[in-house]
């Protein structure tokens, strides 16, 4: 089975297309791909497989995408609130009811 590893920073990226016996798992997949050699932090970095979160045991099939992802820096939550308070949304005033 083949599938593809990838990982990106905002400075570079990297990318494997491994062939795996069946039944391979992530981890599989992350020693035969070599990212354990090439990306140092590569241990210290969460995985999904297609966009879904997946664990080093995860078993793969044909053509999965694996991705390497780095933490996050900030939580998506406390920044959104942090844009909302410092550009707070205009509303019209609508006319009172008597004038429409």
């Amino acid at each position: 089975m083949n599938v593809t590893l990838a990982w990106a920073a905002p400075d570079r990226e990297w990318h494997a297309a491994v062939e795996l016996p069946a039944g391979a798992t992530l981890a599989d997949a992350l020693a035969a791909s070599g990212a354990l050699e090439v990306l140092p932090e590569a241990t210290a970095l969460r995985y999904a497989i297609f966009g879904e979160n997946a664990a080093a045991d995860t078993p793969l099939r044909d053509g999965d995408r694996i991705e390497l992802t780095r933490p996050l820096i900030a939580d998506p939550k406390t920044v959104r609130r942090r844009r909302a308070a410092e550009r707070p949304v205009k509303v019209k005033a609508k006319p009172p009811r008597s004038a429409r």
